[in-house]
C-alpha cells in the first residue's frame, strides 16, 4: 500500500463527481518561465533543463518511492547548483502557487451537488504548498501519497472510491491528453483543458445535469 493511502468504502451507485487536475489547470504551470530562466543562466537548452529536473521522476519521487529532498539532491547534482541556487530553483518551480480564482470558484459552486476531488501527479512537498485551497475539494489525491500516477487507471479508481462516486456519472478535467483518455476508458466524461473559459463551460455543462443542492 502506497504511503498515505487510506482504506476506502465501496462506491455508492449514482453519485456524481468532478475530478480536477491541479498543475496547468487550476494552478499556473511555472515550468515554462523557470525553463527559460535557468536554461539561459546555465547555458543549456530548455529541453536539457527539463530533463535534468524530471527525467526518472515518474518511477521515483512522483509515486512516493523517493522523498522530495532526495530528488532535489539529484536535480542539484545534475545541474551543478550550490545550495543557494537550488533554493532559488525550488522557489521558481514550486513557490507560491498562482490559482485560477474564477475557475476555482466554478469548482466550489458544485459543493452540495457533486463530490469534488483534486487529482494531481505531485511530489511529496506539494500538499503543504497547496493546502490553503485544497479544502475546496472533498478529497485531494496526490500521486506521491497513493503510489501511482496518472494515467495509471488505479489513481482514477482510487479517487472514485474515496468519493463514493461512479465513473459514468463523473467528469474528469486535465491538460494532458493521455490522462483524459485514460479517464474516458474507465467510463468517465473527459475534458481536455486548453483555457479557463473552455473548462468553465465544461463544468457548467456538467453542472446542468446535476440535481440542485437540495436534491431537486
Amino acid at each position: 500500500m502506497g504511503a498515505g493511502r487510506r482504506a476506502v468504502s465501496p462506491p455508492a451507485p449514482g453519485r456524481a463527481a468532478l475530478l480536477m487536475d491541479l498543475g496547468g489547470v487550476l494552478v499556473e504551470d511555472m515550468l515554462p518561465a523557470a525553463a527559460a530562466k535557468w536554461s539561459a543562466r546555465l547555458g543549456i537548452t530548455e529541453r536539457d533543463f527539463v530533463t535534468a529536473v524530471y527525467a526518472g521522476n515518474d518511477t521515483e519521487v512522483l509515486v512516493g518511492r523517493m522523498s522530495g529532498a532526495a530528488w532535489w539532491s539529484v536535480v542539484r547534482q545534475r545541474l551543478a547548483l550550490d545550495e543557494g541556487g537550488l533554493a532559488e530553483l525550488r522557489r521558481d518551480l514550486a513557490g507560491d502557487p498562482v490559482w485560477d480564482r474564477v475557475l476555482l470558484e466554478a469548482v466550489a459552486a458544485l459543493r452540495g451537488r457533486a463530490r469534488i476531488a483534486f487529482v494531481s501527479n505531485a511530489w511529496p512537498d506539494a500538499r503543504p504548498n497547496l493546502a490553503p485551497q485544497l479544502s475546496v475539494a472533498d478529497e485531494a489525491v496526490l500521486s506521491c501519497e497513493v503510489g501511482f500516477a496518472k494515467p495509471d487507471p488505479r489513481i482514477y479508481r482510487h479517487t472514485l472510491q474515496l468519493l463514493g462516486a461512479t465513473a459514468e456519472e463523473s467528469l474528469f478535467v486535465d491538460d494532458v491528453p493521455e490522462n483524459v483518455e485514460a479517464a474516458r476508458a474507465l467510463g468517465m466524461a473527459g475534458h481536455l483543458h486548453k483555457d479557463s473559459a473552455g473548462t468553465r463551460a465544461a463544468i457548467e455543462a456538467f453542472a446542468a445535469g446535476l440535481p440542485g443542492p437540495d436534491g431537486d
